[in-house]
């Protein structure tokens, strides 16, 4: 059976109301995140379905591991979020999961990548900086010379951007995003707009820390997607490295699914439809989340939507 979960929403200064495009009762309207598969302490998922309903996702990652093919690991791995930047984010940059572990509390570092599900024209992105060298970067911050320093890219629906830790980056006014990333919600902000933080929200810098863990890419970390037709539906494979593999399905009719791991998440972006295992039927939705387990052994996928799978 699968675990489908009820996202835990996060209020941000530049947040807003858009994520109701998918299906959700936003509790204001600032939300600028839905966690919609996460074991984390800081947004725990809870189970609404099965013999596991009530319960959160971190609850049966501990006592039932053989759901997940015994995965080794102490925490659940991945975090998936859709991010609504109705203004833009701090930039920011993440740590390494060495780093992250020593300075941390034993925590994951972060790489992550986005899926862009909606920019607004001339909608724009932080990715990189305009610097030759990780010590260039460190002199220009601590003069805080931030002239063209921040490498702006301008984005359109449908493209995919892996940020490896280290890689300063965010997101830009009027996009709406998909984030796959490490479990970890570590981040050093190294500038913010000088805004001030709504009630319950910290939003200290953390300049030293940030300086600390800048690498300067000078080659192009993103990679061309692969894109192919299986059973007549669309599979584009976005990204595969040492932390996540995630592809995009683009389904319209019925598409026989194998999983490729012990256990997959699914996020259904757009549209509708449903999701058969093992013969047991569920009705989908652009918004829901869920968890294929290592039980869900037979899948099948009937409808017109779009989702993205990834797993380990």
């Amino acid at each position: 059976m699968p675990l489908f979960l009820r996202p835990v929403f996060h209020t941000k200064v530049w947040g807003g109301s858009n994520l109701e495009q998918f299906g959700y009762n936003l509790p204001n309207h600032n939300i600028g995140e839905a966690w919609g598969i996460s074991a984390h302490p800081n947004g725990n998922c809870e189970i609404i379905n099965g013999p596991y309903k009530g319960e959160t996702l971190n609850d049966v990652w501990t006592n039932h591991r053989e759901l997940f093919g015994d995965f080794p690991s102490k925490d659940f791995p991945l975090m998936t979020k859709i991010v609504d930047a109705n203004k833009p984010l701090s930039i920011h940059v993440h740590p390494d999961d060495a780093y992250a572990y020593e300075n941390e509390n034993g925590q994951y570092g972060k790489s992550e990548c986005w899926y862009i599900i909606d920019a607004q024209e001339d909608a724009e992105i932080i990715y990189g900086l305009n610097v030759d060298s990780t010590e260039d970067a460190k002199s220009k911050i601590a003069a805080h010379d931030y002239t063209n320093l921040f490498n702006k890219i301008k984005v359109q629906p449908g493209e995919f951007y892996f940020i490896p830790a280290g890689t300063v980056h965010s997101i830009g006014e009027g996009v709406i995003a998909y984030e796959t990333m490490q479990a970890s919600d570590v981040s050093y902000r190294l500038y913010d707009y000088e805004r001030h933080p709504l009630e319950g929200e910290n939003r200290e810098l953390q300049v030293d820390k940030a300086t600390d863990v800048i690498e300067v890419y000078n080659e192009n970390m993103n990679i061309t997607p692969d894109t192919e037709m299986v059973e007549n539906h669309k599979l584009t494979k976005l990204v595969s490295n040492d932390f996540f593999t995630i592809v995009k399905w683009v389904i319209s009719g019925t598409l026989n699914y194998m999983k490729p791991r012990e256990f997959v998440l699914v996020s259904i972006l757009h549209g509708e439809g449903q999701v058969i295992i093992d013969g047991d039927i569920y009705d989908i939705k652009g918004g829901n989340n869920f968890i294929l387990t290592s039980d869900d052994l037979d899948t099948v996928f009937e409808g017109e939507f779009e989702i993205i799978i990834s797993y380990l």
